[in-house]
């Protein structure tokens, strides 16, 4: 961009424009008026400080301008130089990889391939022979003339079988005494009435009043269902070979005036 000072003709005439302008206020300061020479030239100085001050400040805008630009510039640089380092370090990775993969290759490449192998490899050695099986013992043969089950009138005497039978009589006692294991289940019942209305002691002592081989009743409790209805909860021991859960169920419906259904709360082996 070419500076407005430099078409100017007072840059180079200087001196003579200083004279004009000293002269210029004197005549001024004398109360002579000045020749129109000293006019033109003061008015020349007036519009040459004017440009000076326009350019200075120009220059004053052009330089903050170039310091934010260089500002801008060095951060500019300061990242595209992180982005180097960076790219630096990824590259050298890059190479130290590849150079461990071509290690990897070379040692492939050099180790033979499992089909060679096999067929280089000695054969195998011939298994050894399996020992022979020893030969039965001579006694087996020495036995072939012995009865095992021979008669009691042959070969047993008195005593022998007297111990036998005592023997055998102790165990049979052993096992008459021994107790017998007996299945049972512990069953808890809910006894369901007809409404809120319903006698729940006299429907309690109905149920408790059936009486079966292998029942034994338990514990009971009033359990609320809704609308001040409440269900009998009742549990009972049955010997399992003895009381069917069905035919107890059945007689427990029986009674008609109390109960309007029954369920199994809970069934556990004893």
């Amino acid at each position: 961009m070419t500076s407005p000072l430099a078409e100017e003709r007072i840059w180079f005439n200087k001196h003579i424009c200083e004279d004009a302008e000293r002269k210029y206020y004197e005549s001024q300061a004398q109360g002579t008026p000045p020749t129109p020479i000293q006019s033109s030239l003061a008015a020349e100085v007036a519009k040459a400080r004017w440009h000076i001050k326009q350019s200075l400040e120009f220059m004053d805008g052009v330089a903050v301008a170039t310091a934010g630009a260089s500002t801008d510039v060095l951060n500019r640089l300061a990242s595209l130089e992180l982005e180097n380092a960076d790219l630096k370090k990824a590259v050298s990775e890059l190479r130290n990889h590849i150079s461990s993969l071509e290690v990897r290759l070379k040692n492939m490449e050099i180790k033979p391939a499992p089909a060679a192998a096999a067929k280089t490899a000695p054969p195998p050695a011939a298994a050894a022979p399996k020992p022979a099986k020893p030969a039965k013992k001579e006694e087996e043969d020495d036995d072939d003339g012995v009865d095992l089950f021979g008669s009691d009138s042959e070969e047993e005497d008195e005593a022998a079988k007297k111990v036998r039978e005592q023997r055998l009589a102790e165990y049979a006692a052993r096992k008459s005494k021994k107790p017998v294991l007996i299945a049972k289940s512990n069953i808890i019942l809910d006894v369901k009435p007809w409404d809120d209305e319903t006698d729940m002691a006299a429907m309690e002592k109905a149920v408790r009043a059936i009486v079966m081989d292998g029942l034994v009743w338990g514990a009971s409790k009033l359990v609320p269902l809704a609308y001040g209805i409440k269900k009998l909860q009742i549990s009972c021991v049955v010997e399992d070979d003895k009381v069917s859960v069905d035919d107890l169920q059945e007689n427990i419906q029986s009674n008609e005036d109390y109960v309007q259904s029954v369920d199994i709360a809970a069934f556990n082996k004893v």
